[in-house]
């Protein structure tokens, strides 16, 4: 593989956009746990390296249990492991980042506009489009862990 560019260093004004959505992410209000796991479930999905190893050691150190880190790709068939409210994320976090390939299945919006509300879906919406601009930029200029 071909040495990569430095995206921020080659246009810091770049960075400087997806820190700013970062801290709009923050204020939303999104309860931690539940922040992390959007965010490991969207990079397991994207295939982001450099982000699963920085969320997941930020979801442990916030106090994230092992069990629910390790069983998160198979979240699905890990009945009784995580809450309706979380299930509903996950499920709409699968849809916005495979969004292409799925759609917006109704019974996932539903789901999730009834765990979250109106706002709280669009809030929950930015954090995972974010999420994915970041394992984007991620993937795309070749981040690897502890880089």
């Amino acid at each position: 593989m071909h040495e990569r560019i430095d995206y921020a260093k080659a246009s810091p004004a770049v960075l400087e956009a997806m820190v700013a959505l970062e801290r709009a992410c923050k204020r939303l209000g999104i309860e931690r746990s539940l922040y992390e796991l959007v965010k490991i479930r969207a990079s397991q999905l994207n295939g982001c390296a450099y982000c699963l190893a920085m969320h997941t050691k930020d979801a442990r150190a916030a106090g994230e249990s092992d069990e629910r880190l390790d069983l998160l790709a198979a979240w699905r068939e890990a009945e009784g492991v995580y809450t309706e409210r979380e299930r509903a994320a996950l499920a709409w976090t699968e849809v916005i980042t495979l969004l292409p390939d799925v759609g917006a299945p109704d019974d996932a919006y539903e789901a999730a506009l009834a765990q979250f509300g109106g706002g709280g879906l669009a809030d929950l919406t930015l954090l995972i489009v974010t999420i994915n601009g970041w394992n984007r930029f991620g993937v795309g200029f070749a981040l690897r862990p502890g880089r």
